[in-house]
């Protein structure tokens, strides 16, 4: 589990997966790899344009090294 302040007071999930991934020292092209999805996907999450799909929760958790519920609600 990642322990950082700064993953853990972004108000929005797309905040959340970017502070995540960027505190696991990844890029979106890899996050998006690890998941099966494109690049723009992951870019669109962390704008907030959209979300990810709800079968990715647990995958995009793992990746990000963090339960599905500390990827929810920060």
């Amino acid at each position: 589990m990642i322990d950082n302040t700064e993953t853990n007071n972004t108000d929005t999930l797309g905040k959340r997966i970017m502070a995540l991934r960027k505190a696991a020292g990844m890029t979106q092209e890899q996050v998006a790899e690890r998941l099966g999805v494109s690049p723009q996907a992951v870019s669109k999450w962390e704008r907030g344009l959209s979300l990810p799909d709800i079968s990715l929760l647990v995958p995009l958790s793992q990746a990000l090294d963090v339960t599905v519920m500390e990827l929810l609600q920060g």
